[in-house]
């Protein structure tokens, strides 16, 4: 807790009086950050052509899964113990996805037989074997290469 409180630039008291549990500090980092993924998808829909705004959320959940690697401990022993509701957190996050995907099949430019699912076990596989911050280059080429997965295949003219 002192070093994320010197990391803030606050003093071990702010942060205990708006945290006053390791618990409490992991929920709300937790929280921040799948509402960022979850309105990250809209805000770069409004941005973004539906398949660079899929990329791009994909960097977003990477960044969210390298976030929660140093607090898995504590937040593995909240979802476990109801804290953190574990499958609303997943429903929100292919949501997310969902309405990027669709935006992208009526577009044209992201194929119609993938599902959030897909995507999301996807992404796990790919940070599971080049976690963001260890291997961020592999992990940018493997994300890559499911992107041109997700594009329709190109008509023979």
């Amino acid at each position: 807790m002192r070093a994320i409180a010197r990391e803030a630039g606050v003093g071990i008291a702010t942060l205990y009086r708006h945290f006053p549990t390791r618990e409490s500090l992991v929920d709300a980092v937790y929280r921040d950050q799948v509402v960022r993924l979850t309105t990250g998808a809209r805000e770069l829909l409004g941005r973004l052509p539906p398949a660079a705004a899929m990329r791009r959320w994909m960097d977003l959940f990477g960044d969210w899964i390298a976030t929660k690697n140093g607090m898995l401990d504590t937040l593995l022993a909240m979802i476990e113990s109801g804290e953190i509701a574990h499958a609303q957190t997943r429903s929100e996050l292919l949501a997310a996805i969902t309405t990027i995907l669709d935006a992208g099949r009526a577009a044209g430019d992201l194929r119609s037989d993938i599902t959030a699912e897909d995507i999301a076990a996807s992404l796990i596989g790919i940070f599971t074997v080049a976690p963001r911050r260890e291997q961020e280059a592999k992990a940018g080429r493997l994300l890559d290469l499911l992107m041109d997965g997700l594009r329709p295949a190109a008509r023979p003219a």
